[in-house]
């Protein structure tokens, strides 16, 4: 089966040469449009923010850009790439995923998965006695998989049809399942769901593989996570650091007030106990701001002045009282 190219900096928008933090930018700006928690046609917006986010995923990771990059516009193989089946553990079968919100592109070259199927520990061995000149009977392979969770799905659980085609490659006759995968409360990056029994078939009458899925946390533009704890980025002005404020501040489950101390300094973790994703059956992690002071546009006349004045009257001093030595040439 061939596999389409996909062109993330046109998903995007952005130039092949564009800088990390414009391809930020342009992610941010791009996934905050077509949230589907936001957008009137959500399932047209929850496919285009799927696709935002696997372009992301890539190009917003410097390995994975640079191996994108290699890969030129049509898509042909790495060094390095996906292996073929005989390095797999000799499996036939070649696996396709639906709804799990990546595309087999992705699946083939940025994946942590695998589209073939990797042999249980024991593979091989026999079940039972088999009678002369029969085939013993041999466990079904397990498969591996990413799938996407937002961090919404992730804070309150949920339930996603998938769909897995295994194509047999010698053959080409295919074989499509669909079954529900529940999404527990709190599942966070990194966790493999396993469905037992939904892997490989067997063979000679043993029984089937499992299918493993790795939670992936879809980028979000305002949220990011670690472990069960989830980190905000909270723009301030120079004046809210220095003099302090209160500010609302949007979490997962509703928004907080939240007080910024006089003197606050850039890149201050501010901590919020219990307002992360579920731990456990009665904890939660921490809700975590990091403050961020940001430098106003270009000052009209009378700001002008303002700054003027208080660079007259300030005593405050960020560098060394003494000074740097000229270099005599």
């Amino acid at each position: 089966m061939s596999i389409a190219f996909k062109d993330y900096y046109a998903t995007l928008g952005v130039a092949r040469d564009a800088s990390a933090d414009d391809i930020k930018k342009s992610f941010r700006k791009l996934a905050r449009k077509h949230h589907p928690d936001v957008a009137k046609d959500k399932a047209t917006a929850e496919e285009k923010f799927k696709e935002i986010n696997e372009a992301y995923e890539v190009l917003g990771d410097p390995e994975k850009r640079t191996k994108y990059d290699h890969l030129g516009t049509n898509g042909s193989q790495p060094e390095g790439g996906p292996p073929t089946p005989g390095e797999q553990g000799g499996s036939e079968q070649e696996f396709h995923f639906g709804g799990t919100g990546f595309s087999d592109f992705f699946e083939q070259y940025f994946s942590g998965g695998s589209r073939y199927g990797f042999p249980h520990e024991g593979a091989g061995s026999s079940e039972g006695h088999a009678r002369p000149g029969t085939p013993r009977p041999r466990r079904g392979s397990d498969i591996e998989g990413d799938i996407l969770v937002t961090l919404e799905d992730a804070m309150h659980g949920t339930q996603r049809p998938i769909s897995l085609q295994m194509l047999n490659r010698q053959t080409g006759q295919a074989d499509t399942r669909t079954f529900q995968v529940r999404i527990p409360p709190g599942a966070t990056d990194g966790r493999r769901i396993r469905l037992a029994g939904q892997g490989e078939p067997g063979h000679g009458g043993g029984p089937a593989g499992d299918l493993f899925l790795r939670v992936r946390h879809a980028a979000h533009p305002d949220f990011s996570s670690r472990e069960a704890d989830i980190l905000h980025e909270l723009d301030l002005a120079p004046w809210e650091a220095v003099l302090g404020a209160e500010v609302v501040v949007a979490t997962l489950d509703g928004s907080i007030k939240l007080r910024i101390p006089a003197g606050a300094e850039n890149g201050r973790k501010m901590r919020v106990r219990g307002r992360g994703l579920p731990k456990g059956k009665t904890e939660r992690g921490d809700f975590f701001v990091v403050l961020n002071v940001v430098l106003p546009p270009a000052a009209n006349d009378e700001e002008r002045a303002l700054w003027e004045k208080l660079r007259d009257t300030s005593t405050f001093q960020p560098r060394s009282a003494r000074p740097p030595q000229p270099t005599t040439p």
